[in-house]
């Protein structure tokens, strides 16, 4: 009997620095053929999929800041980064995994990207497109986690991915300290008051106010997405 996913509608957050890959700068094609067909295997189980993308691979806005360049500035070159990101994913979707794509920009540039409207994203996940939004929320001071958790309430996803370099939630920084204990599960309100760097606060508290579950796990280990959209016990659930 073939499984039936647990999560039907996901947003997926992938950070800039993923697609970076092994590389120091710029965008990584293993690493996007990687993640496409990662990303194809949900798509083939009926799971619809939303992807927000950071930008931190090309500029990250608070970079601006050393540069002289102010700070809603340089969010708003940060955005533009994302919108790199997010085409070149598009692009490694259709062609590698040939997964109908659509990218959504929050700021318009009707040439390369539509405009965000909720209806017409919804719309797009339900033809069985992976939709992909770029440009955060379109307004700086605003990370791409808090857009991520934005759009996931907006499109009314059952889940919240987190893809992270590390097998979930830890203490500590397990980089940097090997004896950071692994947490399974913890709450919202913990994630806060511990400090734990899962996400910003303004992210962490709009999945809480709206029950939105984050499932913080390691996208370098193939099968973790479908691990997880399955209902499997993998990485950290706050909830």
């Amino acid at each position: 009997m073939e499984e039936v996913p647990v999560y039907r509608r996901v947003l997926l957050k992938l950070s800039g620095e993923a697609f970076s890959g092994d590389l120091e700068f710029g965008i990584d094609p293993k690493f996007l053929e990687y993640i496409s067909l990662e990303i194809k295997r949900l798509v083939d189980t009926g799971v619809q999929v939303a992807v927000v993308i950071g930008g931190g691979n090309i500029f990250r806005g608070v970079e601006g800041l050393e540069l002289g360049i102010d700070r809603a500035t340089g969010d708003y070159m940060g955005m533009l980064a994302t919108v790199i990101n997010a085409l070149a994913l598009q692009s490694a979707l259709e062609k590698i995994a040939n997964v109908p794509t659509r990218v959504l920009s929050a700021i318009e540039m009707r040439q390369v990207a539509e405009p965000y409207i909720r209806r017409r994203a919804i719309r797009h996940l339900e033809k069985g497109r992976v939709v992909i939004f770029a440009a955060g929320t379109g307004n700086p001071f605003f990370s791409t986690d808090t857009a991520g958790a934005l759009r996931a309430v907006e499109i009314g996803a059952d889940l919240f991915i987190k893809a992270t370099k590390v097998d979930g939630i830890y203490t500590e920084d397990p980089v940097k300290n090997p004896k950071a204990e692994f947490i399974e599960e913890i709450s919202y309100l913990q994630v806060i008051n511990m400090g734990l760097k899962v996400m910003d606060h303004t992210a962490m508290t709009l999945c809480m106010e709206n029950r939105l579950p984050i499932m913080v796990l390691n996208i370098r280990r193939p099968g973790n997405l479908l691990k997880a959209v399955m209902g499997e016990r993998i990485g950290s659930l706050v909830r």
